[in-house]
């Protein structure tokens, strides 16, 4: 089966997907050979996997940060809120930065910044220092995030096949791998600025030396095979309305892993019973099958199509999930947010690269609005669920994450690729066929 035939749940015919994609985001002109494009391809993994990683050390030294810096745990609350408000207005400046000066450059500029940044709480002593520097690290990461995803769809257009959700499984790895190290630093007794130190500068190091093989350029409002302004007036609102669509999926999607991330633990300790220790391995099982679902779900994409797979994974999502929580046994929950994470697992990587795809004049401030409404979930869920909790108990609140993969299973529909209606120049030139 060749590249787009099932690719977006059947829309465009064979051959017809790597002509529809390039429609959307420009050409990638000669940077088309399979050296480049596989380069490139590689490139962006490190983007995502350095990405993770610096996040993964900086989560498992916030407990030491959270004492160097004599917070209690409501002040601790208040100062990780200023991570999210940070990437939401990094979302915000990327919408109008990336179509403008191209993805390359913002991802070789915030991808060094983002490790540079990482380091600064570790200075934190009090409340008002780690704020300002979480709000940092938060602006920084969100333009990095669209910048790296428009840079992605790019890739993936030279491509002409689905090779997104394998770049953001760079991220799930980095997270896993950073978490671990971060682990290790706090057994050895390391302060939290050698730790962060140490994660970022070699962060930085790495994302310097990938920054060279992104594909350059960025996209051409104006490209032959697209419409004038006077032609784009009412798709456009077809256009809106697409990525409030993508945007309300990205929201359950991110909220959804929010949930795993910050109740799994607190539900498997204070609901079952179980030690710490044990508690840590429901978080653990969804970071896995998460990392195993992005490694395999392009391969699965382009077999079943992404409107199919995504709404069969947020339906076997909901269904993990609401068989952990049937009963008492901790065993069956753990399994069930593992199944959870595999469900989820391909979600917002195809909303992402849809949202890229959703304006063709503007790609990347598509994607920068689907971003900013996803990032907003990201905000919100946690303390949407922990206020559910607080009247009804974790057990029925986490009944919402169930609901927002059925959501997700219900609107996986936005993700269908139009019906393709001209062939750009050069489009007959386009895919990269390639098996890695």
């Amino acid at each position: 089966m060749g590249p787009g035939t099932r690719w977006g749940g059947g829309a465009a015919g064979a051959g017809g997907w790597g002509c529809l994609i390039r429609g959307y985001c420009g050409f990638v002109g000669d940077s088309g050979a399979l050296g480049v494009a596989r380069r490139a391809r590689w490139a962006v993994s490190a983007y995502f996997l350095i990405m993770g990683l610096t996040t993964g050390v900086w989560m498992a030294r916030i407990p030491a940060i959270k004492t160097q810096a004599h917070l209690s745990d409501g002040m601790l609350g208040v100062a990780l809120f200023a991570v999210p408000v940070g990437l939401m207005a990094g979302a915000a400046v990327a919408e109008r930065l990336v179509d403008r000066v191209g993805s390359a450059g913002l991802c070789r500029l915030f991808g060094v910044g983002n490790c540079l940044l990482i380091i600064t709480p570790g200075f934190a002593g009090n409340l008002p220092e780690l704020m300002v520097a979480l709000l940092a690290v938060g602006a920084a990461g969100g333009t990095l995030d669209v910048a790296q995803n428009a840079q992605g769809v790019r890739v993936e257009a030279a491509y002409g096949r689905p090779v997104m959700t394998s770049m953001h499984a760079g991220y799930s790895l980095g997270a896993i791998t950073g978490a671990l190290i971060g682990g290790g630093f706090a057994w050895a007794g390391v302060g939290p600025l050698p730790s962060l130190a140490a994660a970022g500068l070699a962060g930085a190091a790495v994302d310097a030396i990938a920054g060279r093989w992104l594909l350059a350029g960025k996209h051409d409002a104006h490209a032959p095979g697209e419409t004038t302004h006077q032609e784009e007036v009412k798709p456009q609102r077809h256009v809106r309305r697409l990525i409030i669509a993508l945007g309300v999926l990205g929201i359950c999607g991110l909220a959804a892993e929010g949930a795993a991330g910050d109740w799994s633990a607190v539900y498997l300790r204070d609901n079952l019973g179980t030690s710490a220790g044990f508690a840590a391995l429901g978080f653990a099982a969804f970071s896995v099958t998460m990392t195993v679902g992005r490694a395999v779900g392009d391969r699965l994409i382009a077999r079943f199509g992404t409107v199919h797979l995504v709404r069969w994974s947020g339906l076997l999502a909901a269904a993990g999930l609401a068989g952990g929580l049937v009963g008492t046994n901790p065993y069956t929950a753990v399994a069930g947010f593992a199944v959870f994470g595999a469900g989820l697992s391909v979600v917002v990587p195809q909303v992402f690269a849809a949202g890229g795809r959703a304006d063709p004049a503007r790609p990347g401030s598509g994607l920068a609005r689907v971003v900013g409404l996803g990032y907003a979930g990201m905000t919100a869920g946690p303390a949407v669920i922990g206020a559910a909790a607080s009247r009804v108990g974790l057990h029925a609140a986490l009944i919402i994450p169930v609901l927002l993969a059925l959501w997700i299973a219900i609107g996986a529909s936005a993700l269908a690729a139009p019906v393709e209606t001209a062939r750009p120049a050069g489009a007959e030139h386009a895919s990269v066929r390639d098996n890695s």
